[in-house]
């Protein structure tokens, strides 16, 4: 099973970490930062993985992409790491 960590800040502004994997499921784990700026720093951003009981695959970095609708709209930013369970349970 693969599971990927995603950072957003799509919805609502703030900051939201979750976890996807492909199991079909729309209950990922998830954590809010509950603020709009400054984006979470690589610690912050580990620290959330690791307390929705994740660690980052060695070697993996943090992935950034803009998603844009538009030419006038806000920018939307959304970053992706690959993860696995702690321990390496599936």
């Amino acid at each position: 099973m693969r599971y990927s960590a995603r950072l957003s800040n799509s919805f609502d502004d703030t900051w939201e970490l979750y976890i996807v994997s492909d199991r079909l499921s729309v209950d990922w784990p998830e954590l809010t930062f509950n603020r709009v700026g400054p984006v979470p720093t690589p610690y912050e951003r580990n620290a959330a993985v690791a307390t929705l009981g994740y660690e980052i695959v060695d070697g993996a970095q943090w992935q950034w992409q803009e998603l844009v609708n538009g030419p006038m709209d806000r920018v939307e930013l959304l970053a992706a790491v690959d993860v696995r369970p702690i321990g390496g349970a599936a």
